[in-house]
């Protein structure tokens, strides 16, 4: 037990040690001892430990919940028949393997996992992909990372810049490049955990494509804000969300 904890259980409380700590309330805690006394006097078969947790109220939600409903939507209104993703989250990927064909872009080498899936193991600013092959490509959290060092791929400052423009390659023409990065209104680089970018930045980037849709997820709000809301302050980012189409 952490030592504060040892402490606060002496007035009935304690801390849950999550991703935002909570205070479990005295009635709870209360509660949750005699229920664990009673279940240790009998366990019903079981090995009974004491780890208390209390997770009660609204459920928890995070831009990468955010992140992946945006992308999930517009995979759902363009129905693709297969998709290109780069780097994104794994939990995600899995998630559209079970109804859709993916080829996952990696720079360390893994296996597939799914009859629907081909695993291509390269960097992300060399894709060994035809042009035009996708009708759709995905990429979540991923662009702020090329180039760093952190994943094992070479030193390159311009690998953001390089990887981006091979997403665009590959798209089909009508196709859709679905993105989200970190965003804020003074660029930054937090070497070598990932960079911060501008909106102009990013528009830039996508030079040649039209917008379908653009979002921005304030960690301050927790919620949706506009451009002139999100972040400034250094090394503090939110979340930019993209959908832009490749002219036919």
């Amino acid at each position: 037990m952490h030592p504060l904890n040892k402490v606060l259980y002496r007035f009935g409380v304690m801390v849950q040690w999550t991703r935002d700590s909570v205070l479990i309330p005295r009635p709870f805690h209360a509660s949750y001892r005699r229920q664990l006394a009673a279940l240790r006097r009998d366990p019903r078969g079981f090995d009974v430990h004491a780890e208390e947790r209390f997770d009660v109220g609204v459920h928890p939600r995070s831009f990468i919940d955010e992140e992946c409903a945006f992308a999930s939507r517009h995979v759902l209104r363009a129905r693709p028949d297969r998709i290109l993703d780069v780097g994104s989250y794994r939990h995600f990927i899995l998630g559209l393997l079970a109804h859709t064909r993916v080829t996952t872009i990696d720079v360390r080498s893994r296996s597939a996992v799914s009859e629907n899936e081909e695993v291509v193991t390269c960097d992300a600013k060399q894709l060994t992909l035809p042009d035009g092959a996708f009708p759709m490509v995905v990429s979540l959290c991923t662009l702020e990372h090329f180039g760093l060092g952190r994943y094992g791929d070479a030193l390159d400052l311009d690998a953001d810049g390089k990887a981006f423009a091979e997403m665009k390659r590959v798209v089909a023409p009508g196709g859709r490049l679905v993105f989200s990065t970190t965003v804020s209104r003074r660029p930054q680089m937090v070497f070598n955990a990932h960079r911060i970018y501008s909106l102009p930045m990013l528009r830039r980037f996508c030079d040649g494509l039209v917008c379908e849709e653009e979002l921005f997820y304030s960690h301050a709000r927790g919620d949706f804000c506009q451009a002139e809301e999100i972040s400034d302050r250094p090394e503090v980012w939110d979340v930019y969300l993209g959908c832009w189409r490749k002219p036919s």
